[in-house]
């Protein structure tokens, strides 16, 4: 009988801490073990014949250099919240897709007006997917999980939030760590959180936010009382970023009580 108590109770932790970062709703406890995985099957390289690659003439008046679109590995971000404002510097080299994503959801204004709507002290903050009221704002299709891009979920970083056992269904929601959790690189339901940045000037607004009084609404679990607005969210370029960024743009240390 203790036996099967304590496994019970174990069971039971677990689901609690997975659910954490579950959008909306309590994901199932992860797999006892984790799914088998395939190796690559290889094949002897066929190379074929090499021809020397020819030079396209150039006319007078070409300006168009063949590298002339590039990617930016970095790309820099301000929300400005109801309790200041952080720079936020996304990783397009080593998370190009939820790059993508959370820019796309930038320049169509989605985050303006939503809140963070779910604040865990000494874990994370969660936004980007309800407006003041607990309504739920349209979203697109999840994208791919990035979670073996090689950032870990340190203080500081942004990752895509999304469902449990449901890999692949990020979308509008984003946390930021507020302590190292390298437990969510982990693939504890198949695939860890995907950091795709982290935040370079406002750890002092993220600390400020994570200490507010929370409670349940609307059946959701820790919401700040009052709530915490992203008023605007925009894309800042290299030099606007540098001017609101400290240098070398490292993530604050918490403040000692």
């Amino acid at each position: 009988m203790n036996k099967l108590f304590a496994f019970a109770a174990a069971l039971v932790v677990s689901a609690v801490t997975a659910s954490a970062l579950a959008q909306g709703t309590k994901p199932a406890e992860p797999p006892i073990q984790p799914p088998a995985t395939q190796p690559p099957t290889t094949q002897p390289e066929t190379k074929p014949e090499t021809k020397p690659e020819a030079k396209p003439e150039t006319k007078p008046g070409d300006t168009k250099p063949a590298d002339a679109k590039k990617t930016e590995d970095r790309v820099y971000v301000q929300l400005s919240t109801s309790m200041g404002d952080l720079v936020i510097e996304l990783d397009n080299a080593k998370a190009p897709i939820s790059t993508e994503n959370f820019l796309g959801y930038v320049e169509k204004g989605a985050y303006d007006g939503t809140i963070f709507h779910r604040v865990i002290k000494g874990f994370m903050i969660q936004g980007g997917g309800f407006d003041a009221t607990m309504k739920e704002r349209d979203k697109g299709k999840g994208i791919k999980n990035e979670w073996k891009n090689g950032l870990s979920n340190k203080r500081g970083t942004i990752a895509m939030a999304r469902l449990g056992n449901q890999p692949d269904s990020g979308s509008n929601q984003f946390f930021i760590n507020t302590k190292d959790n390298a437990f969510l690189d982990q693939p504890r339901d198949g695939a860890g959180y995907a950091v795709f940045g982290r935040v370079v000037s406002g750890m002092d607004v993220i600390d400020q936010i994570e200490g507010v009084k929370t409670a349940t609404k609307d059946f959701h679990g820790d919401v700040p009382v009052e709530a915490v607005t992203i008023k605007s969210a925009k894309k800042l370029s290299a030099e606007e970023a540098a001017k609101l960024a400290p240098a070398g743009g490292k993530p604050a240390e918490p403040a000692k009580k």
